[in-house]
Formats: structure tokens, sequence, C-alpha cells
């Protein structure tokens, strides 16, 4: 019996030798459809996340490995404790100065334009024309120049947004946000993101905010109050009023939202950036920025990421983040207020 047992597992192993050492059958190439484009960009996308995990172990600094970025474990405990994180370096100048910023400008030069609402100015004024804002703010660019999407940025966001989040995350909206020079009101006033948003699915979110400009505190970067995510309940918000002596027309009307910070007590954290690097924060954490007192922009450039099914269910409820939306966050708002009489 022995011996017959181990004339059969002969028998298997020059079976599964000859299977092994059979060629694979012959594939001819086939050319994606262009419907299939936008699936194959994701595909490659989530190849690349799966790419900088499997990286991360041998890098303890964040930071280029080929056309992956790998987000080191330092700073991705830095990102859970704290709401935020700063990655260097996401873009090279190449790839700015390719794919980025000559669409950007085109926005900004009012060459490419929003519609309606997606054009305002989130200083709060209400009473300005787009060359007179200070705080140019432009909803969805990618919907109103489809020709941006898949590019180098949101592929390498993507990856970066699975890493902080657990995978899973999707393009929820983008914005482009520049202030005007020598603006002392072009203040992007403290806030939490999910007070703009209804409260659908899971809330986890992953912000990118790319920097085309050096970003400092005298052209008003980024300032977070850390573990301000940890809070139980988010912050109470209003609408953005500006003083009597700007003419502000209409005090509820803008889109902008603040909720209160004591600056003297509570802890600032200013992160200045270089081109090319990004910040990026969660859904919970207070943030804003200062005004811009520099003779240049200052130029960011906003991609979200939430999840798959959070961003699904916001559009079964025709919730796009656009101020056009019949279900935007002003009549979110609206709805609120006239729940609580």
């Amino acid at each position: 019996e022995l011996r017959t047992m181990a004339s059969l597992q002969a028998c298997f192993r020059i079976a599964e030798i000859r299977a092994e050492c059979r060629p694979a059958p012959r594939t001819s190439p086939r050319a994606i459809p262009t419907s299939s484009r936008w699936s194959h960009r994701h595909k490659r996308a989530s190849q690349i996340s799966a790419s900088s995990a499997s990286s991360r172990t041998s890098s303890s600094t964040s930071g280029l490995q080929g056309v992956n970025y790998v987000v080191s474990e330092a700073d991705i405990q830095f990102f859970k404790e704290n709401g935020y994180v700063h990655l260097p370096g996401v873009l090279t100048e190449q790839e700015l100065a390719s794919e980025i910023e000559p669409v950007y400008d085109k926005f900004l030069k009012g060459e490419l334009r929003p519609e309606g609402k997606d054009l305002c100015d989130m200083s709060g004024a209400t009473d300005r024309t787009p060359d007179e804002y200070t705080v140019f703010n432009a909803m969805l660019p990618r919907k109103y120049h489809p020709e941006w999407q898949g590019n180098t940025f949101e592929q390498r966001c993507q990856s970066i947004a699975d890493q902080l989040q657990q995978g899973d995350m999707r393009i929820d909206y983008d914005q482009i946000l520049a202030k005007r020079p020598n603006s002392g009101d072009a203040v992007f006033a403290w806030h939490q993101d999910l007070a703009y948003w209804p409260p659908f699915g899971e809330a986890a979110t992953a912000t990118c905010w790319l920097a085309l400009d050096d970003s400092t505190r005298a052209n008003g970067c980024m300032r977070f109050i850390p573990g301000s995510q940890a809070e139980a309940e988010l912050r109470p918000h209003a609408p953005v009023k500006l003083a009597a002596s700007q003419d502000r027309q209409d005090d509820e009307s803008s889109h902008a939202l603040v909720t209160a910070v004591d600056e003297a007590r509570e802890r600032v954290n200013y992160v200045e950036i270089k081109r090319g690097d990004i910040t990026v924060h969660n859904e919970r954490v207070v943030h804003g920025s200062g005004p811009n007192l520099s003779d240049g922009w200052r130029r960011a450039y906003v991609l979200a990421f939430r999840k798959r099914a959070t961003v699904e269910e916001e559009r079964r409820h025709g919730f796009t983040h656009s101020h056009n939306d019949t279900f935007s966050w002003d009549a979110f708002h609206q709805w609120t207020l006239e729940n609580k009489k």
C-alpha cells in the first residue's frame, strides 16, 4: 500500500510539473473602448493604491516611489490623531505645469466658467463680479471641463485617500480656490466640512488641498485646530456675515459658513507648504485660512474623496455639491431650521 501511495503521489507530481511548464494561451491585444476609460482609470488608481500599501513597510517618510505616492505609517497616525496631514511633493513641477496649471488658470481668467452659483466669492461677499472676488471659488471644475478627469493628481490622490481612510474611497467633488493679492478680507472662515453636507452614510473623508503656489501665513495658508475632529458634536455653524461697511446686500445669502474659534485659547496650527505639496484633512477637523496680504495670488485646488456608498447615496438624493442643486446645503440648512421650530 505504501508503494502504491508513493506511485500515485509521483504521478500527481509529474502532472503538476507538466501543467506548470505548459505555455499560457496567447491572447490578442484589445483596445479599451471609450466608454470603459473611466473604469480603466479607476482600476489603475486602485492598483496604485495596492502598490503603495505594499511599499509602505520599506518607507519611513511619505513621498513618491516611481509613479506611486506612499504615505508613511507615521503620517497615517498623524492624520488619525490630528484630523489633517501635510504630504510633500505629491506633484512634480512638470506635472503641475502641464496637467493642472493651464486648465486652472483658464477658470481663473474666465475662459472656462461654471454655471450659476457654482462660481462665487467664499469670502462671504455677495455684491461683487468675478473679477472682484477675493476668494475666487469655482465648484466642480471636472464637471465643466471633463477633459481634466483622470489626470495624474486624481490618480495619486485616489491612492492617498485609500491609504488614509482604509480604502473604497471615490471622488465626491472638486473645487478651485484662489485668493486675490493684497486682499485683507480674503479669509476662508473657520468651519468643519461636515457642516456643509447632509448626514448621508459613512462620513469618512479625505480632502486633498493642492498648492499651486507656495502657501504661507502671508498669503493665507491652511490652518487647523488639531484634534478638533474628536469632539463629540459638530460645532454650531452660521452663514458668514460681513461688516456693514462692506455693503453686504443679504446677510443670509452667502454659501460660506463660520464656526466660533477662540484663537487666544485654542491651539492653531498654520501649515505652510510648497508648490506641489498637499494637505489632507478629514470631515470634522476645524480649519480655515487667513487673508492674502502678499503681492501674488494664492492658488489651491481641492479634490475631496468619500466612501463609495456615501457618494452613491448623495447622488440618489440629488446632492452633487453644486451650489445650483435643488438639494443643496442651503436647502438642507433651511429644512433644518424649519424642523427646529
